[in-house]
């Protein structure tokens, strides 16, 4: 905002924005809570009670949760169990299913009949002539011959079934009214009540015989019980409809019906038991050899090839308790074997390396003697004595290594480890390096030397590695600039030798430290090196017990990184360098976003290879320098082998300059280490 002007208004562009701003900030975290269940990192939903609740609810589980997932005999078992009891289950229900439809079955048909005896008994009385005096005369007690008819027939009914069935006889108002001349006529104490109202109407509209299950309730206080109604609409001698009912308890069906659930939960509960005995029996019988096996096997990845399973009977566990054991004599006679043979082998390289050394000294002596008087010889000879002295250095230097590596082999390689500034070791092997990177047209840089990089270390061997490391990165860095870079964070420091040369291939990073390895075996070893250089390197960052890692793409360079630790013997959990250089991260992303977005100039784009002018004047490297080391590990920077390569091909620079396509006329630059 230019000085002295207002400030905008409500309804102006600025407080506008503003709203906008702030109406987009909401619903953003709006979003956020609404989809993730989240507003702030690091809170969940709830507050800290249910992490608290759902850890105590966890912890006393997971004993058993590990004990489920290692126990095979458990998971049999238990299998066998709960299929067992669904089995039982199941057919108990259809036991009981079935015993309970007979018993229904069979009652009912018992009161069917039972029933039609009685509705025919009482159709002949109404049927039979009166008595005289019978038909509207009136007892003393003032009850009409009707009502005392009905009374009687009810008693006269159920005397034939005591505690079997009860009778009722109703009217179509004997529930509503009182006790008048047509009020209901029951035997036992039962309720009218007991008869429901649906098979009424069944049995007031239809001409045969209704049935239907209910609930029998008596007076006084006696307890109700489920019972079969049986019902039919009469005359009486007054040729009055009624309606006559049979009502059967159900006790002694639910007697029945009871003992044979009893029976049958307690038939399936010894089954139950019985099958997860024999499950567990027979599971122990496979699992216990499969443990003894695990066991066995166990001891033998330790190094205990002599354990063997003990084998009993002839079934097919004895034939794979056989097998086994033969499996584990073969593999500890080709063990021993391969031991053997490696022992012969280190030993003679060792023999070799040494017997070697005496002829080595006497030729090395009058080679040394010829070469200081190729002044006098024809330029033949001249030229001879100088190739026959630059390769008695070359054996030398291989039997040096081969010398070493057998050390390593026998394991008598020692570490005398003191406190060491890795920068004084740095601008050593630099400054032994300037001759060969003067020859190549390479400018060595260093970053991050402006703090004290302290670690306890064998100086001899961490120079000898670095070393090895520069050398390479000039040699094959095709004119370049190589950046060494150091780093330290909490129990760390660590050392970077980054290239722009041809890089590696995918797959080359962990190959690269195999011994004698080559990435084109049928180019010829012309670079000077023996091919043991990595090799050693490697034996020397794992004395430390340190880290020495690779990172390449084709076209891009590579980086190498080791790492140490700050004290002897502390473990690493980390590095304070990432393996992948920051300047083809950043390319990788910048790549990544133009082909997000193809409208993007290809102008913008960052090369993975900084163009090097020429000699006249270079440009500074695209490297960002660290003023001093990180504050934590780099994310990027974790354990492992650290072998990552990125497959691409490498851009075309102008005028075909450092494009890192080899001519079978050029120096080989083949990662020959």
């Amino acid at each position: 905002m230019a000085r002295g002007s207002a400030a905008p208004g409500p309804g102006e562009p600025g407080v506008r924005t503003e709203r906008a701003a702030d109406s987009g900030r909401k619903a953003s975290c709006m979003s956020r809570f609404l989809q993730g269940g989240r507003l702030f990192e690091d809170r969940t939903p709830g507050g800290p009670v249910p992490r608290l609740l759902m850890r105590w609810v966890r912890r006393p589980l997971l004993p058993a949760v590990r004990l489920w997932r290692r126990n095979l005999q458990l998971r049999v078992v238990a299998g066998t169990l709960l299929m067992s009891i669904g089995v039982v289950l199941l057919l108990g229900f259809v036991v009981i299913g079935q015993v309970r439809n007979g018993l229904l079955d069979a009652k009912g048909k018992a009161a069917q009949t039972q029933a039609a005896g009685g509705f025919a008994a009482a159709q002949e009385k109404a049927n039979a002539p009166l008595a005289p005096g019978g038909q509207g005369s009136e007892g003393a007690d003032g009850m009409t011959g009707s009502t005392s008819w009905r009374t009687e027939l009810v008693d006269q009914l159920a005397s034939g079934g005591k505690n079997a069935f009860n009778v009722v006889a109703l009217s179509a108002d004997s529930v509503t009214e009182g006790a008048g001349s047509r009020a209901a006529r029951g035997s036992g104490s039962v309720e009218a009540s007991s008869v429901p109202e649906r098979l009424r109407q069944n049995v007031s509209q239809g001409q045969g015989a209704y049935q239907t299950y209910s609930l029998i309730r008596y007076s006084y206080g006696n307890e109700s019980q489920p019972g079969l109604v049986v019902g039919k609409r009469l005359y009486d001698i007054d040729q009055q409809p009624y309606e006559l009912y049979y009502l059967f308890p159900l006790t002694q069906e639910e007697k029945s019906l009871t003992l044979v659930k009893t029976t049958l939960a307690t038939a399936g509960l010894f089954v139950v038991v019985l099958l997860g005995a024999i499950a567990w029996f027979v599971v122990r019988q496979v699992v216990t050899p499969v443990r003894m096996a695990a066991g066995i096997a166990e001891r033998l990845s330790a190094g205990k090839l002599q354990e063997r399973m003990k084998v009993t009977g002839e079934d097919d566990i004895a034939r794979l308790g056989e097998a086994f054991n033969k499996m584990a004599q073969n593999l500890q006679l080709k063990i021993q074997q391969l031991e053997e043979l490696s022992r012969m082998q280190r030993r003679f390289v060792s023999d070799v390396s040494h017997e070697l050394r005496t002829p080595l000294t006497t030729v090395r002596m009058a080679a040394d003697v010829i070469h200081e008087a190729r002044a006098d010889f024809d330029p033949v000879t001249a030229r001879s004595a100088e190739l026959l002295g630059d390769q008695l250095d070359r054996f030398e230097s291989l039997l040096a290594d081969l010398l070493e590596i057998s050390r390593f082999d026998a394991g008598a390689a020692a570490l005398e480890a003191e406190p060491i500034d890795l920068r004084t070791v740095v601008h050593r092997v630099i400054g032994g390096a300037e001759p060969l990177a003067e020859r190549k047209g390479t400018r060595i840089l260093v970053v991050g030397d402006d703090q004290p990089v302290i670690a306890e270390a064998d100086a001899r061997r961490v120079e000898r590695v670095l070393r090895n490391l520069v050398v390479n990165a000039v040699e094959h860095g095709e004119g370049r600039d190589v950046v060494v870079r150091m780093g330290v964070a909490q129990g760390a420091v660590a050392v970077a030798v980054r290239d722009y040369g041809v890089g590696l291939k995918p797959g080359e990073a962990t190959r690269v430290f195999n011994r004698f390895w080559r990435a084109d075996p049928a180019r010829a070893r012309t670079t000077g090196g023996t091919g043991l250089g990595l090799s050693i390197a490697v034996e020397d960052a794992r004395l430390h017990g340190g880290w020495l890692q690779a990172w390449g793409e084709p076209g891009g360079g590579s980086q190498f990184r080791l790492t140490l630790p700050r004290t002897a013997d502390e473990p690493l959990r980390g590095s304070p360098i990432p393996l992948e250089p920051e300047d083809s991260r950043r390319n990788r992303e910048n790549r990544e976003r133009d082909e997000a977005g193809p409208g993007t100039s290809g102008d913008h784009r960052l090369m993975s290879v900084p163009p090097q002018p020429g000699a006249g004047g270079r440009s500074p490297l695209p490297v960002p320098a660290r003023n001093g080391a990180p504050s934590s590990v780099h994310p990027a920077a974790l354990p492992g082998n650290g072998a990552r390569v990125v497959a691409r091909q490498a851009p075309e620079r102008p005028g075909g300059v450092g494009n890192g396509v080899q001519d079978s006329d050029q120096e080989d630059t083949t990662r020959g280490y």
